[in-house]
């Protein structure tokens, strides 16, 4: 038998000891990990996502939140899992945390400095949370850190210079925070940098682009979008070789673009839009691999390059509202990746390249308010996915591609104002996407189909050579809701069939050839506000069911030969306009109408009278009946008076000691529910909530201005409170307000501290806004809530202008930055606050709505809310709701802003919204539209141009209205709007696919103005 050697039998009995005290070691470092993460569970009070977390459980290395690395915790990734409370201090007894990701929670904290002793740390992720506060000064002791990501706080305070020893730093993304002071230039020290994001922190002071970034070799992302940036954009910049995205977007950056930007080889995507750039586009394009190029509303000039028709992977080409001029180069048309065409709002002259969307899945194409001709391209829909054709106010002519009758996918066509001819194709008319038309202004001929799109919601074909009857099968365009055709060769009789179009808002067939009577039974015309049948031949009676019409604000009816007597149901109308003239009526005019405002509605009917001489008609003797009073009345008026008397006492009685009651039992009950760091609680609250610190009320309850502590801060109270327990709505608003103030932060949106609540109180506290509500500077009714000298000072223009950009950046926040959109849905003045220095923040979320759909679609409500002359037209009719509808509201703020009116009050009979359509469409000069108070000459041109964004905002279709992001580019940087051309529009456009001036009547009025406040 062979003996083992003494030398191996040494070697196994040390291993054997190593693996003794090395097992042991590792049972020990599992427990005390076990131990932590279970403390962990409980310091966040036991959220429902991590219940699974057990003492008696499978190994924690198995958790779904947990990663390990040689049975040792390395990783926590707890994103979105609705965290509540304080950052826990003993996270680094995990000693081998490399990987710690807290994103989408609701974590209150100051930076947490505790991770100094995370020694391990490499990837922090604590964005969309409530931290708060600066960066510390001594950061770089995380200094094996290689991603950090802050997006979405409450940060603030300069950047610290140290960030820039973070030298083994991959990304930084400090975005939407609060930060001020300048970007410190240490940044460009890091040199393993590969993505640096500052985007959206407007408190930065104007600074250029610091010098030293472009050291960046290893840079791919550069993203600095609303940072404050000026001067130029540094020649240096091509040194970033490496750089694949580049964000400059929304700063004041001026001078030329540098050709070095598109010698970049890496570079995928460019954002330069919305500064003030000038100068031509670099005409030598090496960056072959980009994909998106938006250099959109700044001043350009010069030619589009010919090299960009050398980008073959190109998906979206944004040069609008420039002055670029030129042909546009053929080689952009044979693309074959591009879908996004957006040239409109330029110089740009000659024919259009004949292979646009013949190589390329083409989606928009957006050409207006150019000095295009010739024909559109054939090809447009050859790869099936068109969806708009913008080619409106050119000089285009020609046959309309007969391929766009196959094109399925099509959404809109907008080419008014050119010279087209001939038919339009057949196939395009029942196009099932097919929503919008609008071919007004040109010289097409033939007969309109019995079927149409079933989505057709607006045809526009007026100023065309359309002829034939209207047809029968108009009754199946069951959607339509503005159809204008004046000024055609139309014919025979109005069918009964297109009185059953339920949605159907505006019908305009004056200047045409129709004949016989108007059909007597008026079928479903509930929305029908704009009426116009002029410069025909028909004739009869009036029907009486056009009095019927519940909306009904602009009838014209005039230069017919209607004959007998006006229907009296058309005096009980609300009409802001109305027209019978040059007609056979007869008869006395229904006396609603015997004031001067509608002197001119009857001329030219000489069998007509009237009982006053206020409209030029002769008199018809008509004496008054006179009315009495019995003595039973007066009565009954003083037995009702007395025991209302008494009743009232009584109740009074009861009432006082219900209310002592209350308040005993809201001192002993409350709970307080903080989202950030409180310096006082409830009972610094509760005992102040007295009459003499009311500063305001509304539907739900009161607003406190409520001193705290012995310091001189101040917070603002909304007491949601009434006599039985809190009924439903209010406690819906109550939730609705909480939901959504305690996950959003932004510079412009009011901040909610805590709430207070109870079984019958909930008290919300916010931030004091020292200049309280915008309402109360603009209107002078509302000044004498103001205090002290305050009452008389009028808010300069500046003032105003930069409340217009901190409410829309608010709002532009909400709609584009927050997934899912937030629509506030009570949009107003009085909800805009303002503090001590005018910054503007938007308040009141209680009947906001979180909308978990895609971008633009629609959301229906089973209520309608808001406020009168705020609410756009489409929701007051169909209750559904989509970021337009706070579009609408904002533009009325905008022309609040703009004339001193108050939104619900344009003049004696319309809305603000309204009235102000009206003005525009009338051809008023604009600047008598202005507020008196403060038309200076130096602010003339930019008051203009915001009154002018106001009604497009108000357009009475939402698709007409420009989303929130290009508003606000269009606040921030003034871009020029087009002249009149071509017999001009009265006013003009924002965006081809949004806007339409000379369509537009004010007929189409804001129902709004309908629905009271719910």
């Amino acid at each position: 038998m062979s003996k083992t050697p003494p030398t191996t039998s040494l070697q196994i009995l040390l291993s054997t000891l190593l693996l003794f005290f090395f097992g042991r070691a590792n049972s020990q470092l599992y427990d005390r990990e076990h131990a932590v993460l279970l403390k962990l569970k409980q310091h966040w009070q036991n959220p429902p996502p991590i219940s699974h977390w057990a003492t008696s459980n499978s190994s924690h290395c198995t958790w779904p939140e947990i990663a390990c690395t040689d049975g040792s915790v390395t990783e926590l990734n707890f994103t979105n899992m609705n965290m509540n409370g304080t950052f826990p201090p003993f996270i680094c007894d995990l000693r081998n945390l490399t990987i710690l990701d807290l994103q989408f929670n609701y974590i209150i904290s100051q930076f947490p400095s505790v991770l100094y002793n995370c020694s391990k740390l490499e990837y922090l992720d604590i964005s969309q949370n409530y931290f708060i506060g600066p960066i510390p000064e001594d950061i770089d002791r995380l200094s094996r850190l290689k991603f950090l990501y802050l997006t979405a706080n409450n940060m603030s305070g300069k950047i610290p210079a140290s960030i820039g020893r973070l030298t083994e730093l991959r990304q930084l993304n400090l975005v939407v925070n609060q930060f001020n002071g300048s970007i410190p230039a240490e940044i460009g020290n890091l040199q393993n940098l590969e993505a640096l994001e500052l985007a959206y922190n407007t408190g930065f002071s104007p600074s250029r682009l610091p010098s030293n970034f472009t050291q960046l070799k290893k840079l791919k992302k550069l993203w600095m979008a609303s940072t404050n940036l000026i001067g130029e954009i540094p020649e240096t910049i091509g040194d970033m070789l490496a750089l694949e995205f580049l964000d400059l977007s929304i700063n004041n950056l001026t001078g030329s673009i540098p050709s070095s930007v598109f010698k970049l080889k890496n570079l995928i995507e460019v954002y330069l839009y919305s500064n003030s750039l000038s100068g031509e586009i670099p005409q030598a394009v090496e960056s072959l691999n980009l994909k998106v190029i938006d250099l959109s509303a700044n001043n350009l000039t010069g030619a589009i390059p010919n090299d960009f028709g050398k980008l073959e992977n190109l998906l979206n080409l944004t040069l609008m509202f420039n002055q670029l001029s030129g042909e546009i180069p053929e080689g952009i048309g044979l693309l074959p990746s591009l879908k996004d065409v957006r040239l409109f709002n330029n110089m740009l002259s000659g024919a259009l390249p004949p292979d646009f969307g013949r190589y390329s899945p083409l989606e928009f194409f957006e050409v207006s308010v150019n000095n295009l001709t010739g024909s559109l391209p054939e090809h447009l829909c050859a790869g099936g996915k068109l969806v708009g054709i913008s080619a409106d106010d050119n000089n285009l002519s020609g046959e309309l591609p007969e391929s766009l009758g196959n094109c399925s996918s099509l959404l809109m066509v907008k080419i008014y104002n050119n010279s087209f001819t001939g038919n339009i194709p057949a196939g395009l008319w029942t196009g099932f996407n097919l929503s919008m038309v609008l071919i007004s202004d040109n010289m097409f001929t033939g007969e309109l189909p019995d079927k149409m799109s079933g989505n057709l919601s607006l045809l526009e074909i007026s100023n065309n050579r359309f002829s034939g009857k209207i047809p029968t099968g108009v009754s199946s365009w069951r959607n339509l809701v503005v159809f204008q055709a004046s000024n055609n060769l139309f014919n025979g009789t109005i069918p009964g069939e297109l009185t059953a179009l339920p949605s159907l808002t505006t019908l305009w067939l004056d200047q045409n050839q129709l004949s016989g009577s108007l059909p007597l039974d008026i079928i479903s015309w509930k929305s029908l506000n704009a009426l116009n049948l002029s410069r025909n031949q028909l004739s009869g009676e009036i029907p009486e069911k056009i009095g019927s019409l519940p909306v009904l604000q602009d009838l014209d009816l005039s230069e017919n030969q209607f004959s007998g007597k006006i229907p009296p149901q058309i005096g009980r109308l609300m009409l802001t306009s109305l027209n019978l003239s040059s007609n056979r009526l007869m008869g006395e005019i229904p006396s609603q109408f015997e004031n001067g405002a509608y002197a001119s509605s009857f001329l030219n009917n000489p069998g007509l009278c009237a009982s006053s001489s206020n409209v030029n008609l002769k008199s018809c003797f008509f004496v008054p009946r006179k009315s009495s009073k019995g003595s039973s009345q007066h009565v009954a008026v003083i037995i009702v008076s007395v025991i209302a008397v008494f009743l009232v006492a009584l109740l009074s009685f009861f009432y006082m000691i219900r209310i002592y009651q209350k308040r005993k039992d809201e001192l002993t009950s409350t709970e307080i529910t903080s989202f950030h760091r409180l310096n006082f609680t409830d009972s610094d609250i509760l005992p102040k909530l007295t009459e003499s610190n009311v500063i305001g009320s509304g539907g739900s309850g009161k607003v406190y201005r409520v001193p705290i502590n012995h310091t001189a801060e101040v917070v603002a109270v909304k007491k949601i409170w009434n006599d039985r327990k809190l009924d439903q709505k209010h406690e819906k608003e109550f939730l609705a307000e909480v939901q959504i103030l305690s996950t959003i932060r932004h510079l412009n949106i009011v901040k909610l501290l805590c709430c207070i609540s109870s079984e019958n109180l909930k008290l919300l506290v916010y931030e004091y806004m020292e200049k309280r509500s915008l309402d109360q500077w603009l209107h002078k009714k509302n000044r004498s809530s103001l205090s002290g000298r305050a009452r008389d000072e009028v808010l300069s223009w500046p003032r105003r202008m930069k409340i217009a950009v901190g409410a829309a950046q608010g709002l532009c926040y909400m709609h584009h930055d927050c997934s899912p959109t937030i629509v506030h849905r009570d949009l107003k003045s009085s909800n805009i606050l303002l503090d001590y220095n005018f910054n503007a923040k938007i308040a009141d979320f209680g009947v906001a709505k979180i909308l978990i759909k895609e971008e633009g679609e629609f959301a229906t409500m089973s209520t309608v809310v808001g406020s009168c002359g705020y609410i756009a037209p489409e929701y007051a009719r169909t209750r559904k709701v989509n970021e337009k509808t706070d579009i609408y509201s904002f533009g009325v703020i905008l022309l609040e802003l703009t004339t001193g009116k108050e939104g619900n009050n344009g003049d004696e009979h319309t809305c603000l919204a309204q009235w102000a359509w009206r003005h525009i469409q009338e051809g008023k000069p604009i600047v008598d539209a202005l507020d008196k108070e403060i038309d200076e000459p130096c602010c003339l041109e930019e008051m203009i141009r915001v009154f002018k964004l106001g009604v497009i905002c108000t357009s009475t279709l939402p698709t007409e209205r420009p989303n929130m992001r290009m508003v606000l580019q269009i606040l921030l940087n003034n871009p020029i709007f087009p002249t009149e051309k071509n017999g001009g529009r009265k006013y003009d456009h924002v965006t081809p696919l949004l806007t339409d001036s000379k369509r537009e009547k004010m007929s189409e009025s804001d129902d709004a103005c309908l629905v009271s406040l719910v």
